[in-house]
């Protein structure tokens, strides 16, 4: 392979292709160190009997057994009732079960396959004898490969995917100088990203076979039984090339159906993929913890019923973990609760400690605990979950991101936004604002974001109560193999009982603690602020939200008109800027007509009054030491705290018909847009300029649209779950 396409010299990174991405040590591997289901015992037995005899394990809606993490499963998208064809020529089916086996054996990627370079392969390649549908690469995240998988060679990826653009270009295409190397390199990853080739070995070297998670979970509020990942299939880990204790992990997110699928088909449609593909980017770029987004790849041939006929979609996210609270509940789940779902195990608390101290030393790497001495670690890895959630949270709050479905089993163990579906930015600021048109008695509306967050790592002090109690009743120390084998159930409800009692009230404190400390340097932050007071939330935010409320403001466009606002602006000889700038803030809700213009401008000029006070409280301060000009200093820090652009639902909606529409055009305004959604706080659309519309250049004018507030039937616009 070329030297000098193999290895980026700036970044003394070497770059292989996805079929030569390392593995990480067995012990940084997760399926090495879980227990995996017994039907699918290993990738030996995965490759060299499940998948030739009988691949329905796969497919069938089934409870694992109740030891099991994860089963191991092809990534095979197909339509779902399967259409199994009848023989051709025709002929008498004496074994109609076997029949079916080998209808499906012959569609799982299981024939081995070339890779796509010279450099040795980490993983064996397999493709299928009989699925190979059309598969287009439509979008590419350049900020997760920059940093999660630096070191993966896309081949000519970007150059075929074309110049980001919104407005249509004018200059002509420049004829393709990708080399067929590349354009093999880049083959390959489209094939694996699309469900296409897998990526597997079962003898030489570390064993691994993709995989889908089991969990359980509640679903608003309610208890509902095994879950797992019924359209989720991790297909690699591989270490950062720069940390290699940071292992990432790659998950296909409507690769088909697995053990976890109930009565769904496996499959995602392209609207759906979208919305995630751009939100997890644009959430990293806000600082908003989150899993990252790599690529989506369209199957156009490929049809998906929801409420419509759609075409399916194949998206790749990135992170250290998919862990998850439901995790943990599938282990210890709830007794006496009231059920619906497909069923649900008996508790296994030997998977439950497995699972714990894998979680606890690989993933979230907790500090103070002597592991050879045996130290306890189940209360602390509660409440380090508590702290990294109420931090995520609190980031949503004040971003006004709302995600629409808190159900546990969507609560990262990391504390990463994960699984983004009828998903939101506020715009008019509303605290009670749905996202999600099923959650019909707002559970999950924004204002109560906090408090599901708190209902989630209850639910995870459930699971784990039994062990932190008998951890306490050993002197705070770790349970050990076999620690809840021969337990009565009279000790059982005993340790559960200490465990709670051990850690309810600490874990809620910081909860509450770590949310409103991290909310209220958000806002600060967001208002140009550098020092802690107490008062400010009371007598700056909470008022400043008021008015928002009250007159129907767009929640981000007000703290980005905010950002330019001085102190000297409240002198007496500028009375009309000052009119002007509030007029200006004004502008930024669908109903100015209504408004009491008098009163409305005498409360901004109050509320301004005392932020200026405020302001001008830290223009001598040690916060702002080394600024040279602290008017300037404030406002380049508040428009980098305060999106410029945000990812609205009528831009989002806008975007999927055009996507729809023509991919070639489409996928030219995606990346557009993706790149606006990770620099948010750019000036777009020449932001600042008194330039009339008209004479701007197109795509200027196209950036300067897709900055505003948008067209008013999308104001506090609703998605639905289905995707």
């Amino acid at each position: 392979m070329n030297t000098l396409r193999a290895c980026s010299i700036m970044a003394n990174i070497c770059k292989v292709p996805i079929s030569s991405l390392p593995l990480p040590p067995s012990s940084h591997i997760v399926t090495h160190n879980l227990t995996p289901d017994p039907v699918t015992p290993s990738p030996a037995e995965f490759l060299s009997n499940v998948l030739p005899n009988k691949p329905s394990l796969q497919r069938r809606a089934r409870l694992l057994s109740k030891e099991a993490h994860f089963s191991y499963v092809n990534p095979m998208p197909l339509e779902f009732p399967y259409e199994i064809t009848p023989p051709d020529p025709p002929a008498v089916i004496e074994d109609k079960a076997g029949y079916i086996e080998q209808w499906l054996s012959e569609r799982e990627a299981r024939q081995p396959s070339p890779v796509s370079s010279q450099i040795q392969p980490s993983l064996n390649k397999y493709t299928s004898k009989l699925r190979d549908r059309k598969r287009e690469l439509i979008g590419l995240s350049e900020t997760c490969l920059r940093d999660c998988l630096p070191h993966l060679d896309v081949g000519d990826a970007f150059e075929v995917l074309g110049k980001p653009a919104l407005a249509p270009l004018i200059e002509e295409e420049v004829a393709s100088t990708s080399s067929p190397e590349a354009a093999t390199i880049r083959q390959e990853l489209v094939d694996v990203l699309s469900g296409h080739a897998v990526l597997m070995a079962s003898s030489s070297g570390p064993s691994f076979a993709p995989w889908s998670a089991r969990y359980s979970g509640h679903q608003f509020g309610v208890w509902a039984g095994q879950l797992g990942d019924g359209r989720a299939i991790s297909i690699h880990v591989t270490p950062h090339p720069k940390d290699a204790e940071t292992t990432y992990e790659l998950q296909l997110k409507g690769a088909g159906r697995t053990p976890f699928s109930r009565t769904a088909d496996g499959l995602a449609v392209l609207r759906s993929s979208i919305r995630e593909y751009l939100c997890s980017e644009a959430m990293h770029a806000l600082s908003i913890p989150t899993t990252r987004s790599l690529s989506l790849i369209s199957l156009p041939d490929l049809p998906v019923i929801r409420e419509r006929t759609e075409a399916a979609c194949i998206f790749t996210r990135v992170a250290e973990t998919f862990i998850r609270i439901g995790n943990f509940e599938a282990l210890s789940p709830p007794s006496n609760s009231f059920f619906l779902g497909g069923g649900q195990q008996d508790a296994d608390y030997e998977a439950l400690r497995q699972l714990g101290e894998w979680t606890a030393r690989r993933v979230l790497k907790l500090e103070g605990i002597n592991w050879e001495a045996g130290d306890a670690w189940g209360k602390k890895l509660l409440l380090d979950v508590a702290r990294r959630n109420a931090r995520m949270v609190a980031a949503w709050q004040a971003y006004g991101f709302m995600h629409g479905v808190m159900n546990t089993d969507n609560i990262s163990i990391l504390g990463l936004t994960i699984d983004y579906g009828p998903y939101a930015f506020m715009d008019v600021f509303d605290p009670y604002h749905i996202c999600n048109h099923s959650d019909g008695e707002g559970r999950y509306a924004y204002k109560y974001q906090p408090n599901m967050i708190v209902f989630a790592c209850r639910a995870l002090l459930d699971a784990l109560s039994p062990l932190i109690g008998a951890e306490a009743a050993q002197g705070n120390k770790a349970v050990q193999p076999g620690w809840a084998s021969s337990i009565t159930p009279e000790a059982l409800v005993s340790w559960r009982t200490a465990g709670k009692n051990l850690s309810k009230v600490e874990m809620e404190q910081i909860l509450e603690e770590t949310c409103a400390t991290e909310y209220g340097f958000l806002m600060r932050k967001r208002l140009g602020l550098r020092r802690q007071e107490k008062t400010d939330q009371r007598e700056i935010v909470q008022p400043l939200l008021d008015m928002m409320e009250a007159q129907q403001l767009d929640f981000h466009g007000t703290f980005r008109r905010l950002a330019f606002f001085h102190t000297g602006m409240m002198k007496e000889d500028n009375s009309e800027r000052m009119e002007a700038f509030i007029q200006g803030i004004l502008g930024g809700t669908p109903d100015r007509d209504r408004m009491d213009h008098g009163k409305v401008t005498e409360g901004w000029m109050a509320w301004l009054d005392k932020y200026s006070a405020r302001i001008e409280s830290e223009r001598h301060g040690e916060e702002w030491a080394g600024e040279a000009d602290f008017d300037s200093a404030r406002q380049v820090a508040a428009k980098s705290a305060n999106p410029r652009f945000v990812l609205r639902q009528w831009v989002l909606e806008e975007l999927i018909k055009k996507v729809e529409g023509d991919h070639n055009s489409g996928k030219r305004i995606m990346a557009k847009v993706m790149q606006m959604a990770c620099k948010p706080f750019e000036p777009w659309g020449a932001e600042g300029d008194d330039i009339p519309n008209d004479d701007l250049p197109a795509e200027i004018r196209e950036e300067k649209r897709l900055c505003g507030l948008g067209d008013k039937r999308f104001l506090g616009f609703q998605c639905s779950c289905s995707s």
